[in-house]
């Protein structure tokens, strides 16, 4: 009896332990999927990022910084005539508000994701920053400029204009992550379903490891979440413009959607298995049947009594 109750804690123990560390790949698991088929894919950015165009703070934000270019440049050109700035800059504001800038915002966003996923997976080493060409949006306020018969506006340049986004220095690190994540993200899935499927078969107490499955899942998804908030504020604190924070929150909200959509399903997903486990195996609910009782038995029938013969 002792060996017995002794094989049942170590199986217990053993399927303890498979779950505990399938519940903590989950959010890796995650964290993973939606860096490599989510933020790696271009036509899916782009389609995320698009509708921010109509966005106030993104808005504001590439009005500044493109208006801030091109009055650099129109200044030089022009013996520092700076009268021209706040009209230069009333027109970038004016042109974020139509069609062609939704146009041209998503063309920079394109080449924006496609020149940091050719230094993420170029394997030579890069020597200087990733860049992006905004010539694209530089062209169209400059057309735009033109047909409002703006001074000087043929003369904004648009053949140098290449913004670093990503500095020198942190290409190499950003790249050995991004090879991380892509080997992660098939590996770690495969080993929380093999982990998970080992610990439930193990354990001697299956109820008991699917309830403990299911806390764990939900536990990941709130760990998860939290992870994505954290990380907005982290975010948004390195920044140095606190002007230009708002237009990063948003962004940061449009492309971390999805984990606070997927950290919010494991957190339902993994609290219901957990409770209809745990409703299923209480005492309580499981009727038992007592002992039938006894079928009645007949009372004989009174004798009919019989007329004597006279």
């Amino acid at each position: 009896m002792g060996s017995w109750s002794g094989t049942r804690r170590v199986r217990d123990r053993i399927g303890a332990a498979c779950v505990a560390v399938a519940c903590l790949l989950v959010p890796l698991c995650v964290l993973a999927a939606w860096a490599a088929f989510g933020l790696a894919d271009t036509g899916r950015y782009v389609r995320t990022i698009a509708p921010l165009a109509t966005d106030p703070a993104v808005r504001e934000a590439v009005a500044d910084a493109v208006g801030d270019e091109v009055v650099r440049e129109l200044e030089t050109r022009t013996a520092g005539d700076a009268g021209v700035g706040p009209f230069v800059r009333d027109a970038i504001e004016s042109f974020t508000r139509t069609d062609a800038f939704r146009t041209a915002w998503e063309a920079g966003n394109r080449a924006l994701h496609d020149a940091v996923l050719h230094a993420l997976r170029d394997d030579a080493p890069s020597a200087g920053p990733v860049t992006v060409d905004l010539a694209p949006v530089t062209a169209q306020v400059k057309q735009r400029l033109e047909a409002d018969h703006m001074p000087y506006a043929h003369r904004i340049p648009v053949e140098h204009t290449d913004v670093p986004v990503v500095p020198a220095e942190e290409v190499a690190g950003l790249r050995q992550g991004y090879r991380l994540l892509d080997a992660a993200a098939l590996w770690l899935p495969l080993t929380a379903v093999a982990l998970a499927v080992t610990g439930v078969a193990a354990a001697a107490s299956r109820r008991r490891t699917l309830t403990a499955a299911g806390l764990g899942t939900a536990l990941g998804g709130a760990l998860l979440a939290l992870a994505v908030v954290a990380g907005r504020r982290l975010t948004l604190a390195d920044l140095p413009d606190e002007v230009h924070r708002p237009a990063a929150g948003a962004v940061y909200d449009a492309l971390t959607a999805t984990l606070r959509t997927a950290s919010w399903s494991l957190l339902t997903v993994g609290a219901a298995m957990a409770l209809t486990c745990w409703l299923t195996g209480r005492p309580g609910l499981r009727r038992t049947r007592g002992p039938s009782p006894a079928p009645p038995t007949a009372t004989p029938a009174p004798a009919t009594p019989t007329n004597a013969r006279t």
